[in-house]
């Protein structure tokens, strides 16, 4: 490789993609490595900088991560962030030990000393901090620039190389400051030239499953009508002309008018090799009785390759299945080039599919947040609404359906659902929301209808709004209590078993986006 690239690092941060996010956006190619990674493989990627991650384990531990002590010899611009850094000052002298004070949240950062690292970042700035140990002794070698109230090295320096080590989340949208932060380490400390651009992505991605689809052999897409894989799909047929077989499920857990969506766009327009599959009845029999999500995910998972292996044995030389798996999917499963990420929940696409799958997987946004799909999507051609429509999860409304999943209450959220978006699009919020959707709740209710106590077959429905350019984070929206106040008429008069609607303003973390 001959472009730029600086090597991040993964020791099992839930934050290492965004860190890898942030040099992108600042036009720098980024490529993520297991935690050991050899000099001789950054040298054939030609890195120019090194980013060292965060982690959940402890420097000192017997088992904890540790990067191959030879990367130090390459003289390369380096910066360790929280666990990154304190495996940095280890393997450069200096010794960690649990903090007497335990730092969670934000805090208020202390600049002490000038330095191209902190360039144009105020004396004072609030800061992210997450860590539960500290470097007590740097060693003769290092300097402090910057400290907190309860973290003296803060932000360091080694005095005769160019590397640094930062104790908070310069990556994380709560350090207002971090941005410059690491623009300054890229332009200024690593003279990152700042060519590469979102467009890049396509090329690579087009080259990377061109060299993985033998000729002769045919690739399944499962296409769900989503962004995730509605860019997969235009991305291989460029890719592969002729090679590809989208099939599109009818699982009986999708959004309304989905099927006939699907067929207009990807049949009609881009005249792709479209096979709709009606198996509604399948996973709704699958889910019948229950209520535990993980076992909701994993039902679905199975059924999906079943119901492909079936589709797969119509289609000659059908080696290959293509999914719109991104990388938020990926870390929350509990995947990470270190491994060692925590499992938050099961996507249907990550993890859960059966070891007997029979297909060879392709998954060319694997790596990729939700902005940069949205990116390849207008470049691909695909229409504004599906490339600006909010997730959808893979496993549907199962998922939003609190409890057992039924045909009924499939067909009552799914009412509730057209009226949420229709609303927020006529009020000019659509845009303005990342992510925006109804959940039902287990929960009867007591209400007065038509002058007459209802509870048994009363349900709530819970609104959930979220702001977020990255899905790792995400804000509820302050939105304006006019349009939740016609959503909620509308639903209580509409659709018939809501007699109650309550609005979610919890944030991710601690919550996550989906209720399952």
């Amino acid at each position: 490789m001959t472009r730029q690239t600086i090597a991040i690092l993964d020791f099992g941060s839930q934050y290492v993609q965004l860190i890898a996010r942030r040099v992108r956006e600042n036009q720098v190619h980024s490529m993520i490595f297991a935690p050991a990674v050899s000099p001789a493989v950054l040298k054939q990627n030609n890195v120019i900088g090194l980013i060292l991650s965060g982690g959940p384990a402890s420097a000192y531990a017997e088992d904890a991560p540790q990067p191959d002590p030879a990367i130090f010899d390459l003289n390369l611009p380096t910066f360790g962030i929280c666990y990154g850094m304190q495996v940095v000052c280890r393997h450069l002298g200096g010794a960690i030990a649990p903090a007497q004070r335990h730092e969670y949240g934000r805090t208020s950062l202390h600049v002490q000393a000038s330095d191209p690292l902190l360039a144009h970042v105020p004396r004072e700035a609030a800061v992210w901090m997450s860590h539960g140990d500290i470097v007590a002794d740097f060693g003769p070698d290092f300097t402090t620039l910057a400290r907190t109230k309860n973290c003296p090295n803060a932000v360091v320096k080694h005095k005769h190389r160019s590397i640094y080590g930062v104790q908070f989340h310069p990556e994380v949208t709560h350090t207002p400051q971090g941005g410059q932060i690491l623009r300054n380490f890229l332009h200024e400390i690593c003279r990152a030239e700042g060519t590469w651009c979102p467009g890049g992505i396509i090329e690579e991605a087009v080259n990377n499953v061109r060299d993985q689809v033998r000729p002769g052999t045919q690739v399944i897409c499962g296409l769900s009508g989503g962004v995730d894989s509605s860019v997969t799909a235009a991305l291989l047929h460029r890719a592969i002309p002729g090679q590809l077989t989208c099939v599109f499920v009818d699982n009986g857990v999708l959004r309304a008018n989905e099927r006939d969506r699907v067929e207009a766009i990807f049949k009609g327009h881009f005249k792709m090799d479209l096979r709709v599959v009606d198996a509604a009845e399948r996973f709704l029999s699958r889910l019948a009785g229950v209520v535990d999500p993980q076992e909701k995910r994993r039902r679905i998972g199975h059924e999906f390759i079943d119901v492909f292996r079936e589709e797969a044995a119509n289609i000659p030389n059908a080696h290959f299945l293509a999914q719109g798996t991104l990388y938020p999917d990926v870390i929350e499963s509990g995947h990470s080039a270190a491994g060692t990420a925590a499992n938050i929940k099961l996507h249907h696409n990550v993890g859960g599919l059966p070891d007997e799958l029979g297909f060879e997987l392709i998954e060319p946004l694997r790596d990729l947040f939700k902005d940069e799909v949205r990116i390849m999507g207008e470049v691909l051609g695909l229409p504004e609404e599906v490339v600006w429509r909010h997730p959808f999860p893979g496993p549907g409304l199962a998922v939003r359906i609190l409890g057992e999943v039924t045909r009924e209450r499939c067909d009552l959220l799914r009412k509730a659902d057209q009226i949420i978006i229709e609303e927020i699009t006529v009020a000019g919020w659509y845009r303005k929301i990342a992510q925006a959707f109804g959940v039902l709740l287990p929960i009867p209710s007591v209400g007065v209808m038509g002058d007459g106590r209802a509870y048994a077959d009363q349900h709530v429905v819970a609104i959930r709004f979220v702001e977020s350019s990255d899905f790792m984070t995400a804000d509820w929206v302050h939105i304006d209590h006019g349009i939740l106040a016609r959503i909620s008429s509308r639903l209580t008069n509409e659709v018939p078993g809501v007699n109650r609607v309550v609005y979610d303003v919890t944030s991710k973390p601690p919550s996550t986006i989906e209720w399952e």
